[in-house]
Formats: C-alpha cells, structure tokens, sequence
C-alpha cells in the first residue's frame, strides 16, 4: 500500500511531553496535528486527518497516540511491520513521521525538531508500553518468531509466554530504541 505525502507536519502536541514525563513544552507554540485536517491525501485517497466512512469516532473512545522517536527510519521498520501484521494500515508520511491507522484510531510516529532528549526510557515515569490484541497463541508465536528480523527483541524470556501471569499468553518486546509493546492472545 502507497503512503500519502504532504509537504509539512507542525511539531507534534505537548502530550509526547507528558508521555516522557516533561509537563511544560519547549519552544513557541505550535499547530496542533488537528491544522492538518484537510491538507494532502491518505492512503484511500480520504482527507488527510480524516476518517473514512467505514472508521467512525467514538465519543470517550482513544483518537491517537502519538509516539516521538530519535530515528525515524528505524521506527518506521520495527513499527511498520508490526502494525502491518496486526492489520493497521498506512495512514500518512511527511518527512517527519509516519502514521498508521485502523478503524478510527491512528498511531503516529514522529522525529521530532523538538525533542529534548534522543533516549526513551520506558522505566521512567511516563508512558511504558503499547498492548495489541491478537487471535491466539498461535498468532502471539507467529509474531514472536518473527519480531528479530525486525528490530525486536524478547523482553522476559525467562517467563515466556506467560510474563503477564499464568492466564495470559503474550510477548512483550522491545525495539531497538527502548520502546515496549505486549502482544496479547485474545483467545
């Protein structure tokens, strides 16, 4: 699936801020990713900030998230893929991030002019982690075997796949950036 392009993307909102544990934002003031509604063409050929028809917005349910990242190639490769796997679809591209969407909730990836450090620690207060649904354990092995290729490694594997407790089956992995994300058999 082609990406959609457009010339430029404002700095990202204060809430990366806040996800890294930093309350006030640095610099002046900047456009909110809602001033792109309307500029450029997604993947569908939809607005770009626009849902299309099939995606409706559910009111108390999550928009986006938005995730700065100090390389963006290698967000775009260890993300992408994942995201792709489990069915999100490329959303937008600029030369600064990416995004990729399913149903009415995006997830952004942006390298930030911005940022005030180029390491994330999922220790920190902050966000830790990402949790994505699969269909079963099967799904979560898949996914698993497959992760390294990709920029992943295996976080607890000492307790694979059962690091969540005895009644969950899941893998938590970590990028090449400190960034964590849990893969979690529904079934």
């Amino acid at each position: 699936m082609a990406w959609a392009t457009y010339a430029a993307h404002p700095a990202a909102s204060q809430i990366a801020g806040l996800w890294l544990g930093r309350a006030s934002r640095r610099g002046p003031r900047r456009r909110r990713p809602s001033a792109l509604i309307g500029r450029g063409r997604g993947v569908r050929g939809d607005k770009i900030g626009e849902m299309s028809s099939d995606a409706r917005l559910v009111p108390g349910g999550l928009h986006h998230v938005e995730v700065w990242v100090s390389d963006l190639a290698a967000a775009t490769e260890s993300w992408g893929w994942l995201l792709e796997e489990l069915g999100w679809e490329p959303f937008q591209d600029w030369s600064g991030g990416r995004s990729w969407r399913h149903g009415s909730v995006y997830i952004v990836f942006e390298q930030s002019p911005d940022l005030s450090s180029d390491v994330h620690d999922r220790l920190a207060p902050g966000l830790n982690h990402l949790a994505f649904t699969v269909a079963d354990a099967a799904e979560v092995d898949r996914l698993t075997a497959a992760s390294a290729a990709h920029g992943w490694s295996l976080l607890f594997a000492d307790r694979h796949p059962h690091a969540g407790g005895p009644d969950t089956y899941a893998a938590y992995l970590e990028d090449g950036r400190g960034f964590e994300v849990e893969i979690v058999a529904a079934g």
